[in-house]
């Protein structure tokens, strides 16, 4: 087991090396001016020349690409430059919020998908199954930013059942922070009224964040049943007499999630950048909003950091969602 991680975190190295070429090339060779945006429109060309040099970018790209490298072998991810902040800072900011809303969405994925998708493929062909194909076509083609209105307009603005954007209210003071992820943290300081009120804006977020993926997991976990439950090992457990509560949950649902795995992997960074809408409309103080904002005032660093950080979160939710996949089933160690 040990070799076959060694194995998934050596093909690593590569992929993050051409994910910081490609980010880093694609930010310079986009059109604009932003020394002009970040100096203002009454600067002069002393003022803009002077804060090109302080950044850099007066120099060959492939200089200002061995700069950076350079600094990120110190954890430096570069100055904003509109904010002159860290980038490394502001993403330290920003990240916990879009993980709470990823992990969430990606939760409620999981814990609704796994188990239809089973109960779907025990009721094939019965109208359970096909009121769930009509669903999920529904789900997967629905654009997120669209049900991210349309939830704002009716549980918002005609219910008023939950709040229509942010993380907390501006009157309210967040708990201590710990993790940065409010929910835990309100839990952990044992306030339950700022947990219910974190939760609630929680919840149209990660609705609208997670219906795709539920959808996705929850016909791949049905596929995947179908074909578990025509396997030999099956009949032959059906026909030693074994129970039909313990076929299916020990049986049939253990190798029909080892395939599953994968799309649930491949689902949390396809979440990681899907946060960009999401975030936008709900107000949501993450990376994806903040990558947002730096896009509009063409403020690069961010953006490569934002990118940089998003990867390398994938890689290591691959990584272990590939040494899950190696303990649920054992041949792929050895592939």
């Amino acid at each position: 087991m040990l070799q076959f991680i060694l194995r998934r975190i050596l093909l690593l190295i590569p992929v993050i090396f051409g994910l910081t070429i490609i980010m880093f090339v694609i930010a310079r060779l986009l059109p604009g001016d932003p020394v002009g945006l970040a100096a203002g429109a009454n600067a002069t060309q002393a003022e803009r020349q002077a804060l090109a040099t302080e950044f850099g970018l007066d120099r060959p790209i492939w200089a200002q690409y061995g700069t950076y490298v350079a600094g990120l072998a110190r954890g430096d991810l570069g100055r904003s430059l509109l904010t002159r902040r860290p980038v490394a800072q502001d993403i330290a900011t920003y990240l916990p919020a879009t993980l709470e809303l990823v992990l969430a969405a990606l939760a409620l994925a999981v814990i609704l998908g796994v188990p239809l998708g089973l109960l779907t493929a025990l009721w094939r062909n019965r109208w359970p199954d096909y009121l769930s194909q009509v669903v999920a076509i529904g789900a997967i083609s629905m654009p997120r930013f669209f049900l991210g209105l349309l939830l704002q307009l009716v549980f918002a603005m005609w219910l008023m059942w939950l709040p229509l954007g942010g993380r907390l209210p501006i009157i309210v003071f967040p708990p201590h922070k710990v993790t940065g992820f409010l929910t835990i943290d309100a839990l952990l300081s044992g306030n339950g009224t700022i947990f219910v009120t974190a939760l609630r804006h929680l919840a149209m977020p990660t609705i609208a964040l997670s219906l795709s993926p539920l959808a996705t997991i929850m016909r791949m976990m049905r596929a995947s049943a179908i074909e578990v439950m025509g396997q030999d090992y099956v009949t032959t457990a059906r026909a030693l007499g074994l129970p039909r509560r313990k076929i299916v949950t020990k049986v049939i649902a253990r190798n029909a999630f080892s395939a599953t795995l994968t799309v649930i992997g491949l689902y949390f960074g396809w979440l990681l950048g899907g946060t960009v809408l999401v975030e936008t409309v709900f107000d949501w103080p993450g990376l994806g909003l903040y990558a947002t904002k730096a896009i509009v005032s063409q403020d690069m660093m961010p953006v490569i950091g934002v990118a940089l950080v998003s990867g390398l979160i994938f890689v290591v939710a691959n990584l272990l969602i590939d040494t899950a996949y190696g303990l649920i089933n054992p041949k792929v160690r050895y592939a």
